[in-house]
Formats: C-alpha cells, structure tokens, sequence
C-alpha cells in the first residue's frame, strides 16, 4: 500500500482523517519505535481511521547544537522507508528549525495535530517532550486532549535484558556503533544496521591484492561503526548500466577504516563480495548491512601478512554468516 508522504501541513487534504498519530525523530526506527508505531497502526484499523507519523527534519539536536554534529543512525531515505513498513497510512515530516522550536506545546499540538490530521487518538511514551523548550509533557498532552477531543494512548517503555536492562532508544544503538558492537545495535533495532551510498573508485589497491571492493562514496548515509572487518551483506538498489540487477545480495566482508598498512589518511567504508572478482558497481547505489563485527583494524608487517589475514577473515566472515542467515 503507498504511504502518504507531506513536508508541510498545507498538503494535507481538506478533511483528512480521523486519525491516530504519534510524533517523534525515529532515528534508526528501532524496537521501541516500532512498538509505538504498531499501537498507533491497531488503534488507527479499529478505529477506522487513519496512521499518521509525524517526524522532523532535519533532526532537532542539529539544529539546537550544531557543534556537535550528532551522527545520525538513517538516512533520511532508510528513516522514511523503515516507517513505511511498519503498516502506517501517511507521514508528515516538518522541517525543524529554530524558528519552529519557538511554538508554545498548544500550538504545535493544534497546527500539527488537530486542524490538519483531525486526531482522534495521539499515541505517545511516558517521555514525550514538544514545543517551545521542551515545555510539554505527557500531562500537557493529556490536558490538551481533554480540551481539544483526543485520546492519549501511552505505550510504555521496553527494556533489554540482562546483563543491559535498559531502555531501548537510539542513544543506546549510536554507542553501540561507535564500540563496533552492530549485533547488539542490531537486537535493539531488530534488524542489522545499513549504511546507503553510491560506489566510489578507490585507491583499487584491494584489486590489485585480490580483493576487489566496493568503496562507499564519503558521506554515505547511515552511521559508520567502529573501525574494523565487519561480516555483512551488499545489496545494489540502484545498478549502474550493465549485468548487475537491482535487489541483488551478496555476502560481504566490509572493512572500515584508514588502512594503517598502507600509512592512508581518509576513513573509509569498502566492502568484498565474497568470491566475486568480475563485478563492476562504480556508480551504483548499494546497501550495506552489518552482521557481525570480526575485528579490529590492524597493522600489518608486509603486504603478504595482509594477505594471509584477509583469507584468515574472509572464512571467518563465511562462517559467521552461515550460522545466523
């Protein structure tokens, strides 16, 4: 079913709804995202109305502390489609900015939610914070139900289990990331985590070593886990012109990093298709999941130990990915 998709109020048809809402940033759509987005999609069919998501752009922890140049989770293009799934009806992604920060809880609650989506349910968790400083809260929201003919539907918040009970949330998975561990960031967001981007020419060193690799272009969307041999999967959604398909999947060993071997300089995100030397995807657009983290990036003595120990990962990455897929 298409999903409805409106960057401003004004697009939203004359009489739309009734619907059932919810509101959030849904940076990686995780486990308790999609917990909330769920409840809303029951209430919205048993209600006979309509699921509505309603999002912001650019993420407001940019926009309110730019120094700190937050890495986000998804792409913006990741982020939609991952929402789309869960079985809503419509998105509305509001561009966020300081001048929109600076509505009162009641005003963004009736210019968002009311007039235009015609709420007859808005579904939140206990920590819902919006308007103008963060001033409104669950009660707030409650309060406004009351006096403008909405439900307020509380989903409460999931945990992990032992030893990390902790509430899942997209903090918790940008950790995650960062310390390389992309199976636990993957139990948190029920899915493996994906980076989005198109295939660059490198240096073809991995060529010239055997190894072929697909070297995703600098700022791909999605966020770079730690350095390090990751075990993972290539999809191509986007083919440049020749033998290669759209939606074809192939198992990856994905290395992250500087390359120290080689003294390199820039980041970098590449990915070997398991036993493929003929592919050519320069200028594709690819996906590509993380599985598992193998190890850490390393020095190498010679060009021949480099070698020996990408053989060593590559029956690693084989095993690791026979076992879980």
């Amino acid at each position: 079913m298409r999903v409805l998709r409106w960057t401003d109020r004004d697009q939203i048809p004359a009489g739309y709804g009734p619907s059932v809402v919810t509101l959030g940033n849904f940076d990686g759509v995780h486990r308790g995202h999609v917990e909330v987005l769920g409840r809303m999609v029951a209430r919205a069919r048993e209600l006979g109305g309509r699921a509505v998501a309603v999002t912001f752009s650019p993420h407001p922890a940019r926009v309110h502390r730019p120094e700190q140049d937050l890495e986000l989770i998804t792409g913006e293009v990741d982020r939609l489609e991952l929402l789309a799934e869960t079985g809503i009806d419509a998105t509305l992604v509001l561009a966020y900015s300081l001048e929109f920060a600076q509505q009162s809880p009641r005003r963004f609650v009736l210019d968002h939610l009311v007039r235009p989506l015609n709420a007859s349910v808005v579904v939140v968790g206990r920590d819902v914070r919006f308007g103008r400083g963060n001033a409104g809260d669950l009660g707030t929201m409650i309060g406004l139900g009351r006096e403008y003919g909405f439900e307020v539907d509380v989903v409460e918040d999931h945990v992990g289990t032992e030893p990390a009970v902790r509430r899942w949330s997209s903090s918790w998975v940008r950790e995650l990331l960062a310390a390389g561990d992309v199976r636990g960031a993957s139990e948190i967001l029920g899915r493996p985590h994906r980076m989005r981007g198109t295939v660059v020419r490198g240096d073809q060193r991995g060529r010239e070593l055997g190894f072929p690799t697909a070297n995703l272009e600098p700022g791909a969307s999605g966020m770079v886990p730690a350095d390090g041999v990751y075990a993972g999967w290539l999809r191509v959604i986007d083919p440049p012109d020749g033998p290669v398909g759209a939606a074809e999947q192939w198992p990856a060993a994905v290395s992250i990093g500087t390359n120290p071997t080689f003294d390199g300089a820039s980041r970098r995100v590449e990915a070997y298709v398991l036993g493929r030397t003929d592919l050519d995807l320069y200028g594709a657009q690819v996906v590509i999941e993380y599985v598992a983290r193998i190890r850490p990036t390393l020095r190498f003595g010679s060009v021949d130990e480099l070698v020996a120990h990408m053989h060593r990962d590559i029956a690693d990455v084989e095993s690791v990915l026979a076992e879980c897929c």
